[in-house]
């Protein structure tokens, strides 16, 4: 049984990974398309619009994102400490494990709060 429950959770995580990159692709193509229609339609195409459509100024704050994911991440660490002293009164080797992954994933928090202050800082520099 323990061996199924692993490989459904990453069979769930190559999934959720092939669907970011599917909708990524797709979103691109979309653009893409979208440009290339304004170009046969015989219309002058400036750099502005070029832009507006394929989205370089769209508005993004990385380090804005940065910091949202390092927040959720915090929430999901202490929630799955929790799980792993409920999982432990079943089995003591689960409970090991998942305090390791709830410290592992407080630590990719504070890594995605350190990327949020450099982008930050170099963003204020340039």
């Amino acid at each position: 049984m323990g061996n199924l429950a692993v490989f459904g959770f990453w069979m769930f995580i190559a999934a959720v990974s092939v669907a970011g990159i599917w909708y990524d692709a797709k979103e691109k193509e979309t653009k893409q398309e979208t440009l290339r229609r304004v170009v046969e339609s015989g219309r002058e195409v400036d750099p502005e619009t070029i832009r507006q459509i394929i989205g370089e100024n769209s508005g993004g704050n990385t380090a804005r994102d940065l910091r949202i994911g390092a927040y959720i991440l915090f929430g999901v660490a202490p929630g799955m400490f929790l799980f792993s002293l409920f999982l432990g009164m079943v089995n003591d080797d689960a409970r090991v494990v998942l305090m390791g992954v709830s410290a592992l994933i407080a630590c990719i928090g504070g890594g995605l709060l350190g990327a949020a202050k450099l982008v930050e800082r170099n963003q204020a520099e340039a």
